[in-house]
This record gives structure tokens, sequence and C-alpha cells, in this order.
């Protein structure tokens, strides 16, 4: 038999149409040790309180729709073991640094204007047909761009970002992760289409390298290392440009 215990699931509330403002409201949540947070809410939702408002989709560290701030921390619900909180006292509240929509549920409004604006799509440096066949890359091009290709958008990068909380007209980590990640593609043609927001004041260079997006990246990302790449990228094109004699 499973071990099960009883938590308190502390949880942020927020209704816009009858709170004034956010609380917290206390479950007591009977929960099995394979559980991860995550299926503490769904049980709250499906055997307590039918309101309560959150996203969440794959239940599998894929589609980053569960992303919360559990005990302070940034991450997602769905890979939050309840055998690391062994006090049985967890509080769970919306991501930092975003407008509160409902309950646990953010603003992303902000996030996804910047993403479009970076162009996080291939921009080929040739039309090909299906009959002149794909375009092939080599495993070293492949290798360059493949660890920022694993992004998921969960935004726990821009929760844990003090620069975005100080300064919220910065990129962020994702967006700026997912420029470069295009613009290192040997397929692509797009750094010029990207250069100017890319290496504008509020792109890579408003990032202070603290380093707090790449801790809590759930795959791995690495978005601080990537925008310490474009900066260097971004450093290189202005000497170049330079030297060319370009405006």
């Amino acid at each position: 038999m499973t071990a099960t215990r009883t938590i308190q699931l502390e949880v942020l509330r927020y209704r816009p149409e009858q709170d004034a403002k956010p609380f917290f409201q206390t479950y007591a949540v009977p929960v099995e040790d394979e559980w991860v947070v995550l299926d503490a809410l769904n049980y709250v939702k499906d055997e307590l309180d039918r309101t309560l408002s959150y996203r969440w989709s794959c239940h599998m560290f894929v589609c980053g729709s569960c992303g919360m701030m559990i005990n302070g921390e940034p991450k997602l619900a769905c890979k939050a073991f309840m055998q690391d909180y062994p006090s049985g006292k967890i509080r769970v509240e919306p991501l930092s640094n975003f407008p509160i929509e409902r309950d646990l549920v953010i603003v992303q409004d902000d996030f996804v204007e910047k993403l479009t604006a970076v162009k996080p799509y291939l921009l080929p440096k040739q039309d090909k047909t299906v009959e002149q066949g794909e375009y092939l890359q080599t495993p070293a091009e492949l290798k360059k761009y493949k660890q920022y290709s694993l992004c998921i958008n969960c935004l726990c990068c821009y929760a844990a970002c003090p620069q975005y909380g100080l300064e919220p007209s910065f990129i962020g980590p994702a967006a700026l992760t997912l420029a470069h990640r295009y613009n290192t593609d040997s397929r692509d043609a797009g750094p010029e289409a990207r250069g100017d927001l890319v290496a504008a004041h509020e792109g890579v260079w408003a990032c202070s390298f603290v380093g707090a997006c790449s801790q809590v990246c759930p795959k791995d990302v690495d978005p601080a290392g990537a925008i310490q790449q474009a900066k260097l990228y971004s450093a290189l094109n202005f000497v170049t440009g330079m030297v060319k004699g370009d405006k």
C-alpha cells in the first residue's frame, strides 16, 4: 500500500468579480508519496472546491502550463514531488512578476507580445520545394542550438528574473533564448531581422546575469547562458560593422 498523509495546502485565491484583493485559503489534502503538487491541486478541484482556477495540461513536464510559485520558488506543479515537502505545509501562488487573472492563473499577454516580437521561428535562407528535399544539418550545427530549443514557455524564468521584476520592458529570458536559438540555426537568415530588438536596451544588455533563470528552468535550457552568448554575438556584429563602415 502507498503511504498516505494529510498536508496543509495553502493556495492564493483571487476572484476579481468578488474579491477586493488576493487572499490565502488552506485545504487539508490527503496525499500519497508519489504525488506531485499538481495532484494535490486536482484533488482540491475534484473533491473540495470546484471554484479553484489554475492551468495544467500534460502532467509530464512537457507543456509548461502549470508553472507557479511553490513555497516561494518558481516550479512546474507536475514536477514538484510531495516527498520533497516533508513538513506537510505547502504554499502555492501564481508566478511572480505577472498580473493575476484569477487564483493561480496569470496574465501572459506581455510575454506573448515579446515572444512574437523576436520572431521565434525559422526564417529560411533559401526557399525550397518538397521536391528539392529537406534542409539538412550536421550534428555539430544541430548541437549549437539544440539545448535552447527545449524551452516550453513555462515562464518560471520570468518569475525568477529580478531584472524583469524591476524593469518590465526587459524582453526577458525565454524570448531572448528562443531568438538566440534561431539566430544560431545554420538554416536561418533571421539574425538581422531580430538584431535591433535583441541588441536594444531592453534586449540582452538589460540582463545583469544573476543566473536565477537557469537555476529554475525545469528543462535545463540555460537561458542565462544563451543571453550571454547573444551579447557576445551582438558585440562582434557591432565591431564588424564599424570595421566595414556600416552606419
